[in-house]
This record gives structure tokens, sequence and C-alpha cells, in this order.
């Protein structure tokens, strides 16, 4: 890891959390100040893990502390997103299901919905499959608002973070799963367009009108998200299915569209004129 051992990386993240949550000068939530260390963190074990220096970029979300569905942040490896960040106050610990805090708790039952989690608030870490927990909690030797450069990890922790940063999609292989799988993904969307929409996003609040006007005059904001989500997840998967392609179709004018679809359905001439 280009001159820097796991314990090196465990230090500086230790002296850098301290340094951060003890200093009266900085303000804001505990979470935020586990920010730029833990970045600096994912990154050396990224490296450690073995993948290439600088394929690895946490993406994160504006704070909003009430934003119950978007997780802290995303996470790509060579531009291919890989999966979530969830970042807690310390003590909080990683195991959302012991979470007492209705904001949490609430938080949770829609953040399981993802397929590849990292739950952590700097002292623990646990990483989560559609509400899964894979493996076992993974505690710090120490505290990181205490410990400073003497805190210490565990053999286990590298294994746990390239676990996430190496996770790639398992297709589903049956009918039953697949269902399963977009109903998830299904309902965190239509949790977010519901949230997002309650804050007046102008996007979202135009696209209801039309909805309303073209469609279902009756349909209140939360009926509009339940369709908007299930239309969205649906057509992809049509469109994975038909194998049209997404970076094609959202550039190309409405009519050329629905022309390529059009033209997958649509019988070759000879079978027509057997017919």
């Amino acid at each position: 890891m280009a001159g820097k051992t796991i314990a090196a990386a465990v230090s500086t993240f230790g002296a850098s959390t301290k340094s951060k949550l003890s200093n009266p000068a900085i303000h804001g939530a505990p979470e935020d100040q586990l920010r730029g260390p833990l970045e600096a963190l994912i990154r050396d074990f990224a490296e450690a893990a073995g993948l290439p220096v600088g394929a690895v970029h946490l993406v994160g979300e504006t704070s909003m502390a009430d934003l119950k569905t978007r997780p802290d942040y995303a996470v790509t490896v060579g531009n291919a997103l890989v999966g979530f960040i969830e970042v807690k106050a310390p003590g909080k610990g990683a195991d959302p299901r012991r979470f007492d805090d209705a904001h949490d708790k609430d938080q949770w039952s829609k953040l399981k919905s993802l397929p590849n989690l990292l739950y952590t608030d700097g002292n623990s870490f646990s990483l989560w499959r559609d509400g899964e927990i894979a493996g076992k909690v993974v505690h710090l030797e120490g505290d990181v608002e205490t410990s400073g450069a003497k805190l210490e990890a565990p053999d286990t922790l590298l294994p746990l973070v390239s676990d996430f940063l190496r996770w790639s999609p398992i297709p589903p292989r049956t009918a039953k799963k697949l269902a399963q799988v977009s109903a998830r993904l299904c309902r965190l969307l239509r949790d977010e367009v519901v949230e997002q929409m309650a804050r007046g996003n102008q996007g979202l609040t135009d696209l209801a009108k039309d909805w309303r006007k073209l469609l279902f005059p009756e349909a209140n904001d939360a009926q509009f998200a339940d369709g908007y989500a299930q239309a969205v997840t649906f057509g992809l998967l049509v469109a994975r299915a038909r194998e049209i392609s997404l970076s094609t179709a959202l550039i190309m004018p409405p009519r050329n569209s629905q022309d390529q679809l059009a033209d997958r359905h649509r019988a070759p001439a000879s079978d027509r004129r057997r017919g």
C-alpha cells in the first residue's frame, strides 16, 4: 500500500477523528466530522486490497440530517457504482437492528433494500446485503473520540472493506427472485420521490402535474410516487430484456426511441406474409 501499512492507515484515521471531534471550533453533527478521515481510510484500504490507486471514489450526499432515504456516500470503483456507506455518530454502533432512535429505525427500513451497504460509526463497521448482515460487525480497538494515533483495527476489517469494494451484482435466477429484488428497489425509489416532493422538488412536482393531467387526475402525491417508481423500475427491466441501450435511448428524439422499441416487437416481413 504505497508506503502505508494497515496499522498506519488506522492510526492516521484515529488521530484525525480525535482532532476533529475534540475541536470546539468545529461545528456540525459528530458524524459529519468522520467524513474526511473515513474517505481517506477507505482509499487506503482499497489500495491495500489491491485496487488501482485512485480507482475508488466516495461521492458524498448533501448533508441533510432529516433526509431518511439517501445514504451518506455512493461508492464507485473504476467509475462503476458498487455500493453505499451510511455514517452514524460515534457510539451508535454499526448494527442498525439495534438502533433505538425513530429516525435511524425508519431509515434502516428503507436502506436495507440496498444490495451492498456499509454501516459505520467510526468505531465499528458492518456489511449488509439486501437487509442481511454479511459476516459480523467488526469493532476497532480503541475509540475514535479518545484513542487518537493509538487506534488499532483487527485483521478482519480489511477483508470486510475489500468484500464491500469488490462486490458485483448477482443476477436473479428465478422470476420470484427478480420480483423480490425489483420490489425492494422500487420501494426505495418511491420513498425518495415522496420525500423530495415534500421538499418542493420542482422537476418531480411538474411531472406529477403532467401525470395527473394525462393519466390519473385523482392521484395524490403518494400515488404518483408509487406509479412513477413502478414505471421507472419496470421500464428499465424492459429495456434490459429488449437489449435497448439506455445511453442511446436517453439522447434519442422520442419518436426514434419509440420506433426502436416497436421494431423489437414487430414480426419479420416473412412471418407477416405467412400469417
